[in-house]
């Protein structure tokens, strides 16, 4: 056993030596991915207003570091983002850190930034050690009057809104309310050793984490990065971008019968280049679309958007072509089963059953991808295929519960992430 891990550790250091632009690759060191949240733009409703107030938003490191940064977006916003100030530090309960860990961000050497409309930043670097698997808390002064037009929906995780005032220095933080979205925030980067990597998981709602227990990181992406931390290779960061209802093909529907108004963000094509190519130290993509393609048709969209096989495996070509130009390998995943999904009338017929398991068949047999993660055969009943093992589903027969998602990360082949 030993040796097999020894030969997987030497496999991924061998993997992580050849650099894409993003990288960013210096001396003995380089910036790695070790978390993310999609942006996406604010659900009709959802809207929530900051005034002279702090979030305190909670986030699990994947990957350690010595230093690190972080991200911010105003990708959907109508108007300037002013933020006053920004603090890091190792949380320890609730929205509690670490006094001693506490540490100023700053943009360009300035503690307050302002971000331009439709643009991202990222902070300059802090002196910080944290290991593997770390909370952190990340705290957000806005002075100004400031709307979530640009947010992460299904954070998961309980954030915290301070009462009037700069709090973001505060170890015992005060919280006036609490949120469960991430907004303006997309990313904490780390400067790992020169032969870290990291790994993007990229799809919908699946690798969103819907389905798992709120505050407690059981979605697939944090469950495989815990595997891969079990195994001493803590030198991968692994990033979560999926988006709730997300398509490969198509972006978010914004009329009728749909009520999103575009907050399940543009399709896989259109994002790919932001949410994977653009992040630093991309070795490996895992991709998961295509159940939303199916569903949404007759369910969210007009029926006339239906999909067949030949439409996503030419969407997924496009994106293996994408990765492969970087360097980066490209694994699929399988499309689990969703009969008698209630989340909509008509978003499950037998039709489109059958084209996934078209799709899937081509995923699994196709041998474009370079690897497979096939989930599929992980999930389903196998006295009746079409749907979610009962032991799995959370409830709603379209997306897996704890257990589910522990399946997933634990089937998952940790040689992926070696060099072939």
């Amino acid at each position: 056993m030993i040796g097999l891990v020894g030969r997987f550790l030497l496999l991924l250091l061998l993997a992580a030596r050849s650099a894409t632009p993003a990288d960013e690759t210096t001396g003995e060191t380089r910036w790695i991915g070790s978390w993310a949240a999609a942006p996406q733009p604010y659900m009709p409703g959802t809207l929530k207003t900051f005034r002279n107030q702090t979030l305190r938003l909670i986030v699990r490191a994947s990957a350690g570091g010595r230093r690190l940064r972080i991200r911010l977006s105003n990708s959907y916003g109508d108007r300037p983002l002013l933020v006053g100030g920004a603090h890091v530090a190792r949380r320890t309960e609730g929205p509690d850190v670490e006094p001693a860990s506490d540490r100023t961000l700053t943009f360009g050497g300035r503690p307050a930034v302002t971000i331009a409309t439709g643009a991202s930043i990222a902070s300059d670097a802090v002196p910080l050690a944290i290991p593997p698997l770390s909370d952190l808390a990340i705290s957000l002064y806005f002075p100004e009057e400031t709307q979530t037009t640009t947010n992460h929906l299904l954070a998961l995780q309980q954030g915290y809104v301070s009462p009037e005032g700069d709090s973001t220095s505060l170890a015992k933080f005060v919280a006036a309310k609490t949120i469960r979205s991430w907004p303006f925030l997309t990313g904490v980067e780390v400067d790992a050793a020169a032969s870290g990597a990291t790994v993007v998981v990229f799809g919908d709602s699946w690798v969103d984490g819907d389905g798992s227990t709120p505050d407690a990181n059981h979605r697939w992406p944090d469950l495989l990065a815990k595997r891969l931390a079990d195994a001493n290779a803590g030198l991968l960061g692994v990033l979560n971008e999926g988006i709730i209802g997300n398509r490969l093909l198509r972006d978010s529907p914004r009329e009728p019968p749909s009520e999103f108004g575009g907050a399940m963000g543009e399709s896989g094509l259109q994002r790919m280049d932001r949410d994977v190519l653009d992040q630093p130290g991309v070795k490996v993509v895992v991709l998961h679309f295509g159940v939303n393609d199916l569903g949404f048709p007759g369910a969210f969209t007009p029926a006339t958007e239906s999909v067949t096989a030949a439409d996503l495996i030419a969407g997924f070509r496009r994106l293996i072509a994408a990765a492969h130009e970087r360097g980066i390998r490209a694994v699929g995943s399988t499309i689990g089963p969703f009969e008698a999904a209630t989340i909509a009338p008509g978003y499950y017929a037998p039709a489109k059953d059958a084209v996934r398991r078209e799709l899937n068949a081509w995923i699994r047999n196709g041998r474009e991808f370079d690897g497979v993660v096939d989930l599929d055969s992980v999930v389903r009943d196998p006295q009746r295929e079409a749907r979610l093992l009962p032991a799995f589903d959370r409830g709603d027969h379209l997306h897996p519960n704890d257990s589910g998602y522990a399946a997933i990360a634990g089937a998952t082949p940790l040689t992926l992430f070696a060099n072939p």
